[in-house]
């Protein structure tokens, strides 16, 4: 019988063949396959092929749904990104490294995820007019090879590029151009302070290996090991310059000088791992956020500043909704309104500016209802002063919503120091603008 021809085509851009022979199913012929089949399996040459196969049951017995990964970022790992880029859609490759597993969707973008941490590490896309098309694990150099095509030449050519698993590059933000790399499978996470590089390695019995670079270079400055409690979980390791930060579980936070082993301890009690930092190069400071509070801290392990009326709306802290201004003596936070204000307006937050050095609050930004309708305006009460606005409705027809819509859920928020204006976003995808 004549073979028929079968073309597959593993990816669209593959021009493979594969050509199969249609084997006869019926009469003698499949009675004797049948026995030979039969044969091979009782007299194999391979030994333990029962055990093999029952042993291959064993490993996929219990295989359930543990974790799931999104390669989707909604926000753009750019912010020039192509617009489909953005969009969802589906995964058509999936090549798994040591404990990184790489997963590429239809539109090009190409995420990195730890199973170690079950975080996503990254995205492969170098620039943001690059949309990847293949991807191959060379197992020979352990390094992972992409195929792509880029924007900027009408995605007419295909490119291929390598890149080892174990390396870290470092660029030059002003011309993209490499300056060095990395390379060091054990390498768990590498902070970065203005002229250095702390670079954390893989936690051993006791301690915690880490080494300081120079950022220029990738000189090593100086190596050394951190000593932690057996059997207790790293809550977090920080860097600010010549400072080192370490926190255990239900253990007090170590503040380490790392050019004269000097170290100062500060009780589990008056410092609780916080969700987030922001470090305060310019005033030596740093700012914790928890539980919806700021709070200022100095080097020495004492608290500089508690802010009043300053609580943060989001409970897990987003430094999206907060920003330090250049000077970093302000601080603008997207907060709970006043409670028991009986003009407050329903659930809308207020926009607060605080003071960093004093926690006093200098102005705040909030909805209020006017007395003569129920028509809500905005108020930006200054304290010790006669609010600087009156209860009108916004007139302006390309505004859509109310004052007091635009002050719910804020998602995002940014202050423009140079026109003095206050740009928030919201949930429904809305950008206001907040000016004099």
């Amino acid at each position: 019988m004549d073979g028929r021809r079968i073309s597959a085509s593993p990816r669209p851009c593959c021009g493979r063949r594969v050509v199969a022979k249609k084997r006869s199913r019926g009469g003698a012929d499949g009675f004797v396959n049948s026995v030979k089949k039969l044969q091979r399996r009782e007299i194999s040459s391979k030994r333990d092929r029962s055990f093999s196969m029952s042993d291959a049951q064993e490993r996929f017995r219990n295989i359930r749904l543990q974790e799931e990964y999104d390669t989707h970022d909604p926000k753009g790992h750019c912010a020039m990104v192509l617009p489909f880029i953005k969009k969802r859609s589906k995964i058509i490759e999936i090549v798994a490294a040591r404990d990184v597993i790489f997963a590429l969707a239809q539109s090009g973008v190409c995420a990195a995820f730890s199973r170690e941490t079950n975080e996503r590490i990254c995205f492969l896309n170098i620039s943001p007019d690059e949309v990847i098309r293949s991807l191959f694990y060379n197992k020979n150099n352990d390094s992972l090879i992409t195929v792509s095509v880029y924007a900027s030449d009408n995605f007419s050519s295909l490119k291929c590029r390598t890149t080892r698993i174990d390396i870290y590059k470092v660029f030059d933000l002003k011309n993209y151009t490499m300056l060095y790399s990395i390379s060091d499978k054990n390498v768990q996470e590498i902070k970065i302070s203005p002229g250095i590089m702390l670079l954390i390695f893989t936690k051993a019995s006791g301690h915690v290996p880490l080494k300081i670079l120079s950022i220029e270079d990738g000189t090593v400055l100086k190596s050394f090991n951190h000593l932690l409690h057996r059997n207790k979980k790293v809550d977090f390791i920080e860097q600010f310059n010549e400072k080192l930060l370490v926190k255990q579980e239900n253990e007090n936070l170590q503040i380490l000088d790392v050019l004269n082993s000097e170290l100062t301890e500060v009780s589990r009690t008056e410092f609780m791992t916080p969700s987030a930092f922001i470090f305060l190069y310019e005033n030596q400071l740093f700012l914790t956020f928890r539980n919806r509070t700021v709070a200022v801290w100095n080097f020495r392990g004492e608290v500089v500043t508690s802010f009043e009326d300053h609580l943060l709306w989001h409970p897990d802290c987003n430094t999206n909704n907060i920003y330090i201004t250049s000077d970093q003596d302000l601080i603008i936070s997207y907060c709970k309104a006043d409670s028991d204000d009986p003009l407050s307006e329903g659930n809308a937050g207020s926009i607060n500016i605080s003071n960093i050095l004093t926690g006093k609050c200098l102005a705040k930004i909030k909805a209020t209802s006017g007395k003569a309708t129920d028509d809500c305006s905005a108020s930006c009460s200054v304290p010790g002063r006669r609010s600087c606005n009156s209860n009108k409705r916004v007139q302006d027809s390309r505004i859509r919503s109310t004052v007091a819509e635009a002050l719910e859920d804020i998602t995002a928020l940014f202050y423009d120091e140079e026109r003095n204006e206050i740009y928030t976003g919201n949930r429904l995808g809305l950008v206001h603008v907040w000016s004099n």
